[in-house]
C-alpha cells in the first residue's frame, strides 16, 4: 500500500481518562472486531490489566478504514497512563507520526496529560486534542477546551468532543485522524530500516519483535541485521496483528508489524535496536530512545512455602517478558539468600509481586523499597549503590549523591495550602506555580526522589480530597548531608532494615522505627532488644518484652526458695535460648519502617 494512505498513530491520556474504551469504539467502527468477538478492554491482555482497569503494556493493532472514497491503513498503538510505564509511551510514541490525546471532561488536564504531551512534542509527534465523557452528567468540555489551550497550545475550537464509552463523536474523530495526522516519509526506495518498539517471548516460537518499518522493506526469509547488536538472524514469519497475530508475507515502508527470526532469548533483542537487510544495510541507524531507568529497588527473599531455586526461575520467567525489570543475587545474615530487585516505580513493583503470587505461587519476604544513591569516594571515583547496606564506611565517603526529581502536581485551589505544607515536610522546594482555571493550579517542584516514591501519593490525594495527580520526571543525582540509619535486631544488625535518610530527620526517624518495629515483631520467649545506630553510636533503643510461662503454678506450700530454684533454672534456660534464639522478623516489620507519619 502506498504510505499516503497509512498512519500511525497512539492513544496517549492520563490514567482511567478512557484510552482503552476508545481503542475498543475505533475497533469496532473499523469492523476489525466482530460483535461477537467485542469485549471491554479488548487490547488489555493479562489479567491483572483487565481487573485494575489499567493499561500495562503497550499493544498495536492494524485496521482499515474506507474514507471518501479510499482505503486507508490505520496503525494504532494503545499506551499506559500511569507515570511507572512512561517508558513504554515514548517507545509508542516513537513510532508514530500522530497522537490522540484524550483529556476527561469531568477532571480536565492531569498531570500525565501534561507529561505525555510534552513527551509527544519533544519527537515531533503532530497532536489532536480530544475531550472524552462529554456525556456525563458532571462534564464540563468548555472549561475543560480551556484548559487545553492554555496548558498544551491546542486550539479549543480544535477539540474534539466524543463519548469512547457510547461512541458519540467517535466517527468524525476518525475521519479528522485520516485527514489531519500526516501520513510516514515515503522512503521505499532506500535500504531496510525497522525499529524495534517492544518485543515479547513465546515460548515455541522465541522472541517476537514489534516492528515500524521507516524505510525499505521487510521480506519472508530475509537475512536480517541487528545495527546495535550486530547479529544477523532469517526472518520466518512476518505479520500484523489484528488484533489477533496474522501473518503477511512483506512488510513494507510505514507499516507496523512483528517479526519472527528463531531468536532465542528477549537479552538478544534491544529495544529501540534497528533492523537492516544483511546485504544491503541502512547507513545509519535510526534514532533509539533512552533505556528505562530503574527508580525502585527492593530486596525479595523466599517465604515459608518457596526455596531459593523456585524464585529463582520464577524471576526469569517474568524477566522475559519485562525487560524494564531486573534482579541479582543478594545475601543478608539475617534472611539468606534472596535477590535484589529494581523497578521502575512503585506500582511497577506491586505488580511484579503479584505476578509471582498469581502465575507461579509464590510466597516472597519483601524488603522496604529504597532508591539508588551515588557515592563519590576519597579518590573521586563515583559508584551507583541500589541498596543501604552496599554503602562503603564513612571515612572512605567524600559525598554522598541522591536522586532528585522534577515533580508537578495538579489540584483544586482549595487545597494548596495543604500541599505545600506536605511538600516543604518532604524537603520538596517550589520552582513555580501556573493557573489552568479560576480553581485549578499546577505546582512544579524540585523533589528528592526517596521522600515522594513511596507514601506522598497517598498524603496527597488524602489532603486534596481525591482531586489532585501527580508526575515527575528524574533529573540527576545532587550532593546531600546523609547519613545511614542501621536497625539492630538481638544486637544483630539486620541489613534489609537499614534506611539512608536526610541528618536532620535521622535521629527523629530512628526512634519512630523502633517504635513501630516493636509492635510488628511478635514477642518470643525471650526479650528482643532493638536498637538504633548512625555511624557506630547507638542512639536509641526499645525491648520486646519475652513470653514468661508461670513455672511455679504447680508447687503450693513449703518453702520459698522452692520456687526461686525454679525460677532460676527458667533464667538459665531463657539465658541460654537468647544466646542460640533466632528472631522470626514478619513482612509487617520491613514495610512499616517505611511510614514517615508522626
Amino acid at each position: 500500500m502506498s504510505t499516503e494512505h497509512i498512519r500511525n498513530f497512539s492513544i496517549i491520556a492520563h490514567i482511567d481518562h478512557g484510552k482503552s474504551t476508545l481503542a475498543d469504539r475505533i475497533l469496532e467502527i473499523t469492523g476489525t472486531v466482530s460483535d461477537r468477538q467485542m469485549k471491554d478492554q479488548l487490547l488489555d491482555d493479562m489479567d491483572i490489566e483487565r481487573e485494575r482497569g489499567i493499561t500495562i503494556k503497550a499493544s498495536a493493532v492494524t485496521m482499515n478504514y474506507e474514507h471518501a472514497g479510499k482505503n486507508y491503513m490505520l496503525n494504532l498503538i494503545d499506551t499506559p497512563g500511569h507515570v511507572d510505564f512512561h517508558y513504554e509511551v515514548s517507545r509508542a510514541l516513537s513510532a508514530c507520526e500522530g497522537a490522540l490525546l484524550v483529556v476527561d471532561a469531568t477532571q480536565g488536564v492531569q498531570a500525565q496529560t501534561v507529561a505525555n504531551a510534552y513527551l509527544a512534542t519533544s519527537v515531533g509527534v503532530e497532536l489532536i486534542g480530544v475531550i472524552n465523557k462529554v456525556d456525563l452528567p458532571s462534564a464540563q468540555p468548555e472549561i475543560t477546551a480551556e484548559e487545553i489551550e492554555h496548558v498544551l497550545g491546542i486550539k479549543k475550537q480544535d477539540c474534539f468532543r466524543i463519548s469512547a464509552k457510547t461512541g458519540l463523536g467517535v466517527q468524525e474523530l476518525l475521519d479528522a485522524l485520516v485527514t489531519l495526522l500526516p501520513p510516514p516519509t515515503d522512503l521505499s526506495g532506500e535500504p531496510t530500516a525497522a525499529l524495534v518498539f517492544d518485543s515479547i517471548n513465546d515460548d515455541y516460537r522465541g522472541v517476537i519483535c514489534y516492528v515500524r518499518v521507516f524505510a525499505g522493506g521487510l521480506t519472508l526469509r530475509q537475512k536480517i541485521r541487528f545495527m546495535g547488536a550486530g547479529r544477523t538472524y532469517q526472518v520466518t514469519e512476518l505479520g500484523k496483528f489484528s488484533p489477533k497475530m496474522s501473518a503477511v508475507d512483506r512488510l513494507g515502508a510505514g507499516e507496523v508489524g512483528y517479526v519472527i527470526a528463531n531468536i532465542r532469548q528477549l537479552s538478544d533483542v534491544t529495544i529501540g535496536d534497528t533492523i537492516t537487510d544483511d546485504s544491503n544495510p541502512a547507513k545509519r541507524t535510526l534514532p533509539g530512545y533512552v533505556p528505562p531507568m530503574q527508580m525502585v529497588f527492593s530486596d525479595f527473599y523466599p517465604g515459608n512455602n518457596t526455596d531459593y531455586p523456585k524464585l529463582r526461575s520464577a524471576f526469569e520467567k517474568l524477566a522475559l517478558n519485562d525487560a524494564s525489570f531486573s534482579f541479582v543475587p543478594q545475601n543478608s545474615p539475617a534472611l539468606g539468600f534472596g535477590f535484589r530487585c529494581g523497578f521502575l516505580g512503585l506500582l511497577h513493583m506491586e505488580i511484579v509481586q503479584e505476578r509471582l503470587e498469581r502465575e507461579h505461587n509464590i510466597d516472597v519476604v519483601q524488603t522496604a523499597p529504597t532508591v539508588s544513591y551515588e557515592v563519590v569516594t576519597n579518590d573521586d571515583n563515583v559508584k551507583k549503590i541500589d541498596s543501604p547496606s552496599e554503602l562503603p564506611d564513612l571515612s572512605h565517603i567524600k559525598e554522598l549523591r541522591e536522586p532528585f526529581v522534577r515533580l508537578e502536581i495538579i489540584t483544586g485551589t482549595d487545597s494548596i495550602g495543604g500541599i505545600m505544607k506536605l511538600a516543604e515536610s518532604r524537603r520538596c522546594r517550589l520552582l513555580k506555580t501556573d493557573y489552568l482555571s479560576q480553581n485549578r493550579v499546577m505546582l512544579e517542584y524540585r523533589a528528592p526522589l526517596a521522600e515522594i516514591v513511596y507514601d506522598f501519593y497517598d498524603l496527597l490525594k488524602g489532603v486534596s480530597h481525591g482531586y489532585a495527580t501527580m508526575d515527575y520526571e528524574f533529573t540527576g543525582f545532587e550532593a546531600g548531608d546523609l547519613v545511614k540509619i542501621n536497625i539492630l535486631v538481638n544486637k544483630v544488625p539486620v541489613d534489609a532494615l537499614s534506611l539512608i535518610v536526610h541528618r536532620s530527620v535521622a535521629e527523629s526517624r530512628g526512634r519512630r522505627m523502633l517504635v513501630r518495629l516493636r509492635k510488628a515483631i511478635p514477642r518470643h520467649q525471650f526479650e528482643i532488644p532493638l536498637q538504633v545506630a548512625i555511624g557506630g553510636k547507638i542512639i536509641a533503643r526499645e525491648s520486646i518484652k519475652p513470653f514468661r510461662k508461670d513455672v511455679t503454678a504447680k508447687l503450693y506450700g513449703g518453702d520459698v526458695t522452692r520456687k526461686m530454684k525454679v525460677l532460676k533454672r527458667q533464667k538459665e534456660g531463657k539465658k541460654r535460648m537468647k544466646s542460640i534464639g533466632a528472631v522470626q522478623i514478619p513482612q509487617e516489620a520491613f514495610m512499616s519502617i517505611l511510614d514517615n507519619s508522626d
